[in-house]
């Protein structure tokens, strides 16, 4: 199966995760799990947007920083910017915060509540280069559901 056909299933997987649910930390929870295991990327996970800065959220991986300040490395660049980032080799990217020494590349997806940015989808891989237009559009639709 390739990336695509994972994706359109994985949109079916949350659509039903998330059917019913109120609760933003249990469909989070859920949602970085099923994409974890449907992809198998390094860490996939929620940062919550929190006065001025993104504080940790549901994740499935390592140990992760637990406080990014607003415009700070690809997470706080994607919350400032209001778009999703690809980062292709997370050590070209100026200002970058290295949670992990493992992680290569890197995708940020913000989401959106009452029209505000309420926090991003940070997912990283452990080989450069592994995010591009298709994980963007997918990833898109994914936040939508939140």
């Amino acid at each position: 199966m390739n990336k695509e056909e994972k994706y359109i299933q994985l949109l079916s997987c949350v659509q039903s995760l998330i059917e019913g649910e109120s609760n933003l930390i249990a469909n989070l929870a859920n949602i970085a799990a099923a994409i974890k295991q449907s992809l198998g990327y390094f860490w996939v996970g929620f940062y919550i947007a929190e006065s001025d800065q993104l504080v940790l959220g549901p994740f499935q991986g390592p140990v992760a920083c637990t406080r990014i300040n607003y415009g700070r490395g690809v997470c706080g660049a994607a919350w400032k910017q209001g778009s999703t980032i690809i980062v292709p080799d997370v050590e070209l990217f100026p200002g970058h915060i290295a949670c992990s020494s493992l992680s290569r590349s890197e995708i940020v997806v913000p989401f959106s509540k009452n029209g505000s940015i309420a926090g991003v989808l940070d997912i990283d891989h452990t080989e450069i280069g592994t995010f591009d237009k298709i994980d963007a559009s997918y990833l898109e639709q994914i936040t939508k559901m939140i």
